[in-house]
């Protein structure tokens, strides 16, 4: 991606760094769902409550999407077809909109819905092939909230703090990083005053990648009545 400083490399790898990266995204989902499921079978027949059964299946969903988002990343950044947002668009949607949907359901006390995520991310495949702006501001919305409801979240339920505010961070230095790397700024350019060409959209995929991860935990816990 040239205007992102991208190194670009030939076909079928456009932008071979953004392209291997992007299976962070892939191996976090994994993990994700492995660690549940895993989780899962090491409890006792019969003593998993309802609540920490609808948890388990929430964060596999979710490591689901992260893994998803990693194949459309790769998808968009590898061969670049035309269509690569109808793959990258929605997973990326459903992630941040579940994310935001399960803070908001703990901040006001309601029982999370599934629909709530899963029609985003259904509805992000005809929007990402009708409109790939409208598709990039839906995503900027989900995120403005997810990380809102998260922040806020965060500081009123003590359990969840530390692996919240550690993911915000990771998500604060790659988003940081990826605007430095960006034409105009001082990453972009070997030659300027800086003197580094940084891949900071590879960087970008590594810790949000580790973010999602690291947050995943956080999905269906509840507040003690």
């Amino acid at each position: 991606m040239d205007g992102a400083c991208e190194l670009a490399g030939g076909t079928p790898w456009a932008e071979p760094l953004s392209t291997w990266t992007s299976l962070a995204f892939v191996v976090a989902g994994a993990a994700v769902v492995v660690a549940e499921l895993h989780a899962r079978r090491s409890t006792p027949s019969g003593t998993t409550l309802p609540d920490a059964a609808a948890a388990t299946r929430l964060r596999v969903a979710f490591g689901i999407l992260v893994a998803l988002i990693g194949i459309g990343s790769v998808v968009q950044h590898g061969p670049s077809p035309a269509w690569n947002p109808v793959v990258h668009d929605p997973p990326l949607l459903g992630a941040l909109a579940l994310v935001a949907a399960d803070a908001v359901a703990d901040l006001t006390g309601r029982r999370l819905r599934p629909w709530w995520w899963l029609a985003p991310t259904l509805l992000g495949v005809p929007l990402a092939a009708a409109s790939p702006t409208a598709s990039t501001v839906a995503q900027v919305v989900a995120a403005a909230v997810a990380v809102g409801a998260s922040t806020l979240r965060a500081w009123r339920r003590p359990a969840v703090r530390r692996r919240t505010v550690t993911a915000l961070v990771l998500l604060a230095v790659g988003g940081g990083i990826g605007t430095l790397t960006r034409p105009g700024w001082p990453l972009c350019d070997a030659d300027g005053t800086v003197g580094v060409a940084l891949q900071g959209h590879a960087v970008w995929h590594v810790l949000a990648a580790a973010a999602l991860w690291l947050l995943a935990p956080t999905l269906g816990t509840r507040a003690a009545p």
